[in-house]
Parts: C-alpha cells; sequence; structure tokens
C-alpha cells in the first residue's frame, strides 16, 4: 500500500536527528549601570541589551531574560551602539605619508588595513567609511569582503576603492619629478566622460560609493581662505546620477568655495573637510541634508608632530580658523557627521574626533546624534546601526562614565561586541 505525499514527508522528518536541524540562535543580556538612548540624548539607569543572534532584541532599563540566555554584567558602564568613523583611510599609516604609497605594495598595504581595521573594531568603530586607499585600487573591497565573511576582524565597512582626481590634482604627487612617472594616489578622471568610465570600473570591482577630491591646495592667508576647485557643477552632478543609478553615493573631499557650492548644488551626500562654506552653500547643505564631516583629528595630530615650527603653526591656524567656520555652520543648521581622517594618526585613537567637535562647541548630545544617526544615514545603514532599538544589529560598546556629560569616555571603551558576537571585554577595575 502506498503512503500519501503527506504522509511520508511526515515521517521524513521524524527520521531528521535533532543534529541536522538548525541550531536556534542563542540569547545573550547585556546588564550595565546606564544606558544612552542617543536620539533622545538621555541615559537611562540601569540598562540592559536583549540580543539574539546578531540582532536586538529589547532594549531598556529591563528587559526579558529567556530561560539559558547569557547575562555578560559589565557593570559601572554605558552601553551604547558602537561607534562610526565617517572618514577612514585603512590603507594609510603614521609615518611619511606622501611616500608609503610609492615604497610599499598593494599586497603589503592590504596586509596593513586589515591590522588597522583590526585596531579600529577593538577601539569600538564598528562601522566605517573608507575614503580611499590611496593608490590601493580597490584592494579595499578584498578587506571588506574578508571582515564579510569572518576571515579577519573588523568594522562594516564601505568601500570606494580609489578616489578620483584630475590630472596634477589634489593627490597626483603634483610638485615631483616627472621622469619618474609616479602613479597617482587616486584615479585620474579629466573629462566627464572620463569620471562615469572611472565610476563604472570601480562599481565593476566592488566599490560600496564613489569619492572625488574636489579642492587642493588651500591657503589661508590673515583671514581669507582659498583652494582651488577641481570639477565644474555639471561633471559633481553627473557622478551623483551615475552613483544613483546604481543605488549609490558621492563624498567629496572638500575645503573652501566655491567647490563646495559646486558640490551642494550637485547633492552630494557629504562634503568632508569643509573648512571654509558660504552663507549659500550652508542653506543648500541644511535644505537637501548634505553632511558636512570636519576631520579636526587630523589636522591637530598634523601640528602637533609638523616638520617645523612654521608648519605647526601653519596647521593650529588652519585649525582655528575652521573651529569658528563649524560654529557658524552649526548656526546655520548644517547638518554633520564624524569623521576623523584616521590612518596619518594612528588607527583605533579617532575617538578624540568626539571630544574635538565638542571642544569646538557642539554639544555632546548633538555630537553623539552626528556621529551615530547621521553616520548610519550616511553609510546608508540608518535602519541597522547607530542605536539600539529591535531588529537593529547588535552592534554595541561599553564606556565608563556617563558619554553625556564627559565625551572623552569614548576613548577608553570597556567592551565591544559586533553582529552579536563579543569582540572585546576589558577586566573590571579592581
Amino acid at each position: 500500500m502506498k503512503l500519501p505525499a503527506a504522509a511520508l514527508l511526515l515521517a521524513f522528518a521524524a527520521l531528521v536527528s535533532p543534529a541536522q536541524q538548525p541550531a536556534a540562535p542563542t540569547s545573550t543580556v547585556l546588564h550595565a549601570a546606564r544606558i544612552l538612548d542617543v536620539a533622545a540624548g538621555k541615559v537611562l539607569t540601569p540598562g540592559e541589551v536583549l540580543v539574539t543572534g546578531n540582532r536586538i532584541v529589547e532594549s531598556g532599563t529591563h528587559v526579558t531574560h529567556p530561560i539559558g540566555a547569557q547575562v555578560i554584567d559589565l557593570g559601572d558602564t554605558t552601553l551604547m551602539p558602537g561607534l562610526i568613523d565617517a572618514h577612514v583611510h585603512l590603507f594609510l599609516h603614521v609615518g611619511d605619508e606622501a611616500f608609503q604609497t610609492v615604497r610599499e605594495s598593494v599586497p603589503e598595504r592590504t596586509l596593513i588595513a586589515a591590522h588597522a581595521a583590526a585596531a579600529d573594531l577593538q577601539a569600538g568603530f564598528t562601522a566605517e567609511r573608507d575614503m580611499g586607499t590611496e593608490g590601493a585600487g580597490c584592494a579595499d573591497v578584498a578587506v571588506r569582503n574578508a571582515i564579510n565573511s569572518g576571515m579577519i576582524p573588523g568594522p562594516r565597512m564601505r568601500m570606494s576603492c580609489n578616489a578620483i582626481d584630475i590630472n596634477g590634482g589634489h593627490e597626483d604627487n603634483a610638485g615631483l619629478n616627472p621622469e619618474e612617472h609616479l602613479l597617482s594616489n587616486a584615479d585620474r578622471a579629466d573629462t566627464l566622460d572620463d569620471i562615469i568610465r572611472v565610476m563604472r570600473e570601480q562599481h565593476k570591482q566592488g566599490a560600496d560609493f564613489t569619492k572625488i577630491y574636489e579642492t587642493g591646495r588651500d591657503r589661508l592667508v590673515g583671514n581669507v581662505f582659498t583652494t582651488p576647485y577641481q570639477y565644474t557643477e555639471a561633471e559633481l552632478a553627473a557622478a551623483v546620477a551615475e552613483a544613483k543609478r546604481t543605488g549609490s553615493r558621492v563624498g567629496v573631499h572638500c575645503t573652501g568655495e566655491p567647490g563646495a557650492r559646486y558640490a551642494a548644488e550637485a547633492n552630494v551626500a557629504s562634503i568632508d573637510h569643509a573648512d571654509f562654506l558660504s552663507p549659500e552653500t550652508m542653506r543648500i547643505m541644511h535644505e537637501k541634508e548634505i553632511f558636512a564631516v570636519p576631520t579636526f583629528a587630523i589636522v591637530e595630530y598634523f601640528a602637533a608632530h609638523a616638520a617645523s615650527p612654521a608648519a605647526g603653526s601653519r596647521e593650529n591656524a588652519m585649525q582655528l580658523y575652521h573651529a569658528e567656520q563649524f560654529k557658524k555652520q552649526m548656526a546655520a543648521g548644517v547638518p554633520f557627521a564624524v569623521g576623523s581622517d584616521v590612518g596619518p594618526f594612528p588607527h583605533g585613537t579617532q575617538a578624540r574626533e568626539y571630544e574635538l567637535m565638542v571642544e569646538y562647541g557642539m554639544s555632546t548630545a548633538e555630537v553623539l546624534r552626528s556621529g551615530l544617526i547621521n553616520g548610519a544615514k550616511l553609510l546608508d545603514w540608518a535602519d541597522s546601526i547607530g542605536q539600539l532599538k529591535p531588529h537593529f544589529f547588535a552592534d554595541i560598546i561599553a564606556v565608563p562614565g556617563n558619554p553625556l556629560t564627559d565625551i572623552s569616555v569614548l576613548t577608553h571603551v570597556q567592551f565591544v561586541m559586533k553582529n552579536g558576537e563579543v569582540v572585546m571585554r576589558k577586566p573590571a577595575a579592581q
């Protein structure tokens, strides 16, 4: 007698051993003295987060404790989302920035980038945007893929491959012996057609977004800041349209006018550095929600490690000028994300950028919103990271003290969880 098909399926299912069934995701409860509500700018007491698999299930002062869940008591710390750095360079390191791209092979630089990614994650940065490999092409895609596959540790990454630059532009090794025929630290594109061609090649190789050098070199004479633009508004608009076609974005290295106005009119995603913005550019950025990414930390480092007192004075003057412009940008309602330009200064130390934005006039609550909520938007992960909310990825850190009253605690991360897995936990102070 033949059994009905449904009965056969039931019989087969009964024979499958438990070992062959997918294991139920494990649950973890994180408990701490406090928890940060980034959007509200409040710290609640105590703090708990329920994590199942790689996602947050609940967060607040008290959460469900499922039977069998692991409980991790983090003591006198504050639970908060993993940090975001919207402007990093994994392929750069401290020392001789101008020539490391000449002396070091791409394989060597890729290994350096993997080490940098691990250092950033250990410091609590669970998501980053890499703003150009500085001549290593799309080797950053390999680093991102290795992180995503679990082969190496690192943050969630958005990669741009090389930046795009004009011949003789900001990162084209200009001013050096032309007979050496040194390669550019960016991909050269002199025309609109060149830009589209390069973008399509980078997209084919796995780039998440496009970085374009729009200005440079910069000059500050007295209180007058000048910098030549590299691409017209029409060229930038074409790049933005091409990026939109593939669901991508464009971020620009842009320190001043008129390049910043061209970039804002073209509707780029971010204007990085943004030392000087005209009132009209600030109005457009506010209206279109184009993020300024100030990158104060790199200038501070260059000033402290300058080759000469005169060079240090120039960097300090630039920083003070930018800090004053930053206040004007805040008053004009320019939205911000937090990006440090880490690479030429040590990876894993870039929480200093959060401190400097507070030092230069932004409230701690707003800096945290800029870094985490706006940073998540800029990286196209607004619905996945940057807040401790149900269904978001379990990218969670713990810091001593209260970040709303002392932003410096971000430089002393005690615990890091990324994607539901504990990456780092420091022993409790005795």
